[in-house]
């Protein structure tokens, strides 16, 4: 592994200073979610820096696994082309540790419990922290079974980021609320990752219902991958970008094609969004969408027309980031 470029700063991290400078702003967080190694490690690296050069404020990265449960079929697919092209935990914290000599922008894991056991869950957190990665969510792992993650991270400097699902009883929000570190994830929907034509109707009390028990930074993740639909949300764009990325690898444009949806997806949430984040209006899904597929773009797995650009994925934060992710 070469050697880390800068590491976790010790005093205040980089999604802390990040969500706080967007406060200031009165700007809504995106965060974009890539699954790493798709189409290739090389390219993820020049989609990263894209991404952060177009208005993403903080980057996913998705760990492929061979059994993703908590995703659909556009990040399952691309979960599986990850892995034949021979992407592993090792290789993506060496594209981390390369990445951040050329972003700034927080670098957060997206992974499940398997890979991160089988790597150690010391050499995990500190190999993370020395590649430059500022948050880990494991997507498989609830925060009653998470101590021995927690403590791991908490002595390496990485943040443990815990979701909260609509399931959750207020007593679990409240835990998760108070255990969770860099931001909270808000799932805005019961089953798989993937794109959806609405956005779920009770979506804007439960944030409300989480900021009575916390301050920290809420972001919103699963189904979100329109311009319109992070618009009615205020930050989440989830299965559009990844995507995107399947349907233009090999493509010339492939870099270009997805930093102009992140533009587009990151302009609703500049100074002047409302907040908090009202009940998605009438027309914040996919088929109301005003804007035009680039030439070329694929209908992918959903019936819907195929948002502008490729694949991503969303965030949240408070005032509610969004994530987009498929």
């Amino acid at each position: 592994m070469p050697a880390p470029a800068a590491g976790r700063p010790s005093t205040t991290s980089r999604l802390e200073a990040t969500f706080a400078r967007l406060r200031g702003r009165g700007e809504r967080a995106l965060v974009t979610y890539f699954t790493a190694g798709d189409p290739s490690l090389a390219d993820t690296r020049l989609l990263v820096v894209e991404a952060e050069r177009r208005g993403a404020d903080v980057v996913e990265l998705g760990v492929p696994f061979s059994d993703p449960l908590a995703d659909g079929p556009v990040i399952q697919r691309a979960a599986m082309r990850a892995l034949a092209g021979g992407t592993t935990v090792l290789r993506v914290l060496e594209t981390v540790a390369t990445l951040r000599a050329e972003v700034s922008v927080p670098l957060v894991l997206l992974t499940y419990y398997n890979p991160v056991l089988a790597f150690g869950l010391k050499a995990f957190a500190r190999t993370a922290v020395d590649a430059g990665v500022d948050g880990v969510i494991v997507a498989d792992l609830p925060p009653e079974e998470a101590a021995p993650l927690a403590a791991a991270a908490e002595a390496a400097g990485l943040d443990v980021i815990h979701l909260v699902a609509p399931t959750s009883t207020p007593s679990r929000v409240r835990l998760i609320a108070r255990r969770s570190r860099g931001f909270i994830y808000v799932v805005s929907l019961t089953g798989v990752t993937g794109e959806r034509p609405e956005l779920p109707p009770d979506l804007a009390a439960r944030i409300r219902a989480l900021r009575l028990v916390t301050t920290k930074p809420v972001c919103i993740g699963f189904g979100i991958s329109t311009p319109a639909q992070v618009a009615a949300i205020g930050r989440l764009a989830d299965g559009a970008i990844v995507r995107l990325v399947e349907e233009r690898a090999g493509s010339p444009t492939l870099v270009e094609d997805v930093g102009t949806f992140i533009a587009e997806l990151k302009a609703p949430l500049r100074a002047g969004l409302g907040d908090p984040p009202q009940t998605p209006p009438p027309g914040a899904g996919f088929r109301e969408s005003t804007q035009t597929p680039p030439p070329g773009a694929g209908s992918g797995d959903a019936p819907q027309t195929s948002p502008p650009g490729a694949g991503l994925r969303g965030s949240f934060q408070t005032s509610p980031a969004i994530r987009t992710r498929s």
